[in-house]
């Protein structure tokens, strides 16, 4: 829940909500077009950005470590550790003190899924962009996460793996009933994947 959200650089309002409801266990995307504060908004619900003013609820609580336990982030260019992709997709699980037989399962299954094994043993930086784009979702999605937030994670990659990874999100949601926020610029992906899409121009959401 987002209520009076009010974001500003300088003189300039790049966000000014004064109410928005995410639907728990859905895909929701966020479109508009560029500088109508979409990252600003995925950046304030990850509190990546917790300059502003207003409050974030998630299920009625304050943002804590608790919280943000449950919640993680893929952005438009990715940051992957300078280690193997292997190692890059069981970092969460590293953090949330998972066992090793399970950080192995989980792994493995999502590289499968993601059709991304003969990956494993590359190094983060010697991945191509699209590459990159399905090891991050693949890190995201190992630990199964409350709220994903996905910020254009399909932006400038084939259309082979757009279907892959498209896919794998709306599995996630149905197997996990993850709730799911994703900006995109493109309308028919949009269509293809969301059970509801909030359109937003100048920091405002459009109806």
């Amino acid at each position: 829940d987002i209520e009076n959200i009010k974001k500003t650089y300088g003189d300039k309002i790049v966000l000014d909500i004064s109410n928005m409801t995410i639907k728990e266990g859905k895909i929701t995307g966020i479109t508009g077009p560029n500088g109508s504060g979409k990252s600003t908004l995925l950046n304030i619900i990850s509190y990546i950005d917790d300059n502003f003013s207003g409050k974030v609820k998630y299920n009625g609580m304050d943002f804590s470590k608790e919280v943000a336990k449950n919640i993680t982030y893929v952005l438009q260019k990715p940051y992957l550790l300078r280690r193997s992709v292997y190692d890059n997709i069981v970092y969460p699980l590293k953090l949330r003190k998972v066992d090793n037989k399970s950080q192995t399962k989980y792994a493995n299954d999502i590289m499968k899924r993601l059709e991304i094994e003969d990956l494993s043993n590359k190094r983060g930086q010697q991945l191509s962009g699209g590459e990159s784009q399905k090891v991050a979702l693949a890190r995201a999605l190992v630990f199964k996460p409350k709220l994903l937030l996905l910020d254009e994670p399909t932006s400038n990659i084939d259309s082979e793996s757009v279907k892959i990874m498209e896919r794998e999100i709306v599995n996630f949601n149905k197997e996990t009933s993850g709730t799911v926020l994703i900006v995109t610029h493109n309308l028919e992906q949009a269509q293809r994947i969301c059970d509801e899409v909030i359109s937003l121009d100048l920091g405002k959401v459009r109806n």
